[in-house]
C-alpha cells in the first residue's frame, strides 16, 4: 500500500447487519466508514501549482499519431473510438505527473484543508469524441486528473492562462513556443531512450541555469564575444541578479510548497527536491547563479556545476522526474542516460523557428 493511501475497509463482523446503532448519526458513521473513499476534492485553479500536460506527454499515442498524419482526422478518430476500451501506455511525463500525486498525498496529510497543492490538468486539441478513451486511461492508472480541455482541432495555447497554469508540458514544439511566446512556462518533454527507475515517494526535478531558469544574458555573451568575455563579464557583474528565464516561477512555486513541509519540521523528509544542473564553472560563474537564486528568496537543493562536462551520467545518477534545458544537445545527452528531459525553447540557442507547410497536418496532442 502507497503511504497515505486510504485503508481498504474493514467487512462488518458477524451479526453486525442486524445490530441496531443506538443513535442514527452513529449509524450513518458505521455506514461512511464502510463506503468506499472518495478522491480528493479538486482546488481552485488560482490556489494550486496547476500542471498542463498534453495527452501525447501523459500517453504513448505514436500508431494513433500515425493514422492521423497518414490518413487524416476522421479516420484517426474512428480509430480511437474502437479502441476506447483499450488504456494507452505510459508517455514520458507520466512518472512526474505520478510523483506530483504523491506529493499531494502527503500535503493532504498536513493540511487537509489547504488547496496549495499540485493540480493536472489535460490539455489537448483532441476531439471530445477520444476523451472517452483518455478518461477510460486516466481511471485505469488511478491517477487524478479531474479537469480536461478538449479543443477539437484548436490550439488550447489561448486557454491556460484562463487554467492558471504554472507549466505546460507537451511533445508538440510548436505549441511549446506558442505557450513560450505568452509568457507561459513551457517545455516539450522526450521519452527517455531506456527506462531506468525513479523514486516512487520523493518528486526530483533538475533545471538548467542560464536560458531555464535565468535569461539568456550570459549565454548571448558567449555567442558573441567567447567564454573569455563572458568569464570576466561574470566576474564583474557577480553581485547584480540574472534576470528571470522561463521557469523560475516554476522553481518558485515547486519552493512554496517545500516550505510547507519544512515548517513541520520536515526539511530532511521533504518530497520534494529541486537540482540545479548547469554548465556553468563554479570558480568563474557560478557565484552569479547562486547569488541570482538567493536575490529571488529561492534556492535549490542540489547546484552541480559541470564546468561543460556532459550533463546526462550525473542525471544518471541524480534520476529526476524531468530535466530542463535550453538545449537539445543537453536533452539528447539526458536521454540517452535514460532521463526524461525537457526542451525549453528560451533564448539565444534556439534556431529559427521554421514555418510548416500549408498541406503539413498538425499533431494530434
Amino acid at each position: 500500500m502507497e503511504h497515505g493511501a486510504p485503508r481498504e475497509p474493514r467487512e462488518p463482523g458477524p451479526g453486525a447487519e442486524t445490530a441496531a446503532a443506538p443513535h442514527w448519526e452513529e449509524a450513518k458513521t458505521f455506514y461512511d466508514n464502510l463506503a468506499p473513499k472518495k478522491k480528493p476534492k479538486s482546488p481552485k485553479p488560482q490556489n494550486a501549482v496547476t500542471i498542463a500536460v498534453s495527452s501525447r506527454a501523459l500517453f504513448r499515442m505514436e500508431e494513433e499519431q500515425r493514422i492521423y498524419t497518414e490518413q487524416g482526422v476522421e479516420e484517426y478518430v474512428r480509430y480511437q473510438l474502437e479502441h476506447e476500451n483499450e488504456p494507452f501506455s505510459p508517455g514520458p511525463a507520466f512518472p512526474f505527473v505520478k510523483a506530483l500525486e504523491a506529493v499531494n498525498r502527503r500535503l493532504r496529510e498536513l493540511y487537509p484543508d489547504s488547496e496549495d497543492v499540485f493540480d493536472i490538468v489535460l490539455v489537448t486539441n483532441n476531439h471530445a469524441q477520444v476523451g472517452v478513451r483518455l478518461i477510460n486511461s486516466i481511471n485505469h492508472y488511478d491517477l487524478f486528473i479531474e479537469r480536461f480541455c478538449m479543443t477539437g482541432g484548436n490550439s488550447p495555447i489561448c486557454y491556460l492562462k484562463a487554467y492558471h497554469t504554472n507549466l505546460y508540458l507537451s511533445a508538440d514544439a510548436e505549441k511549446v513556443r506558442e505557450a513560450i511566446d505568452e509568457g507561459i512556462a513551457a517545455a516539450t518533454i522526450f521519452s527517455p531512450s531506456r527506462d531506468v527507475a525513479v523514486s516512487q515517494s520523493q518528486l526530483r526535478v533538475a533545471f538548467d541555469g542560464d536560458a531555464v531558469l535565468f535569461s539568456d544574458e550570459s549565454e548571448r555573451i558567449v555567442k558573441a564575444h567567447g567564454l573569455d568575455r563572458f568569464f570576466e563579464h561574470e566576474k564583474a557583474h557577480e553581485n547584480k541578479p540574472l534576470a528571470q528565464g522561463p521557469l523560475k516561477g516554476f522553481l518558485e512555486a515547486l519552493g512554496r510548497l517545500q516550505k510547507k513541509f519544512y515548517s513541520k519540521g520536515l526539511r530532511l523528509e521533504c518530497p520534494i527536491r529541486t537540482y540545479l544542473v548547469t554548465a556553468r564553472s563554479a570558480a568563474s560563474s557560478g557565484a552569479r547563479a547562486l547569488k541570482t537564486l538567493r536575490s529571488w528568496g529561492l534556492e535549490t537543493d542540489e547546484a552541480l556545476f559541470l564546468a561543460g562536462a556532459p550533463k546526462g551520467p550525473l542525471l544518471e545518477k541524480i534520476r529526476p522526474h524531468i530535466f530542463f534545458d535550453d538545449q537539445m544537445f543537453h536533452v539528447a545527452g539526458a536521454q540517452e542516460m535514460g532521463t526524461v528531459a525537457a526542451h525549453v525553447p528560451y533564448g539565444v540557442a534556439q534556431t529559427p523557428r521554421r514555418t510548416a507547410p500549408p498541406n503539413e497536418a498538425p499533431s494530434a496532442q
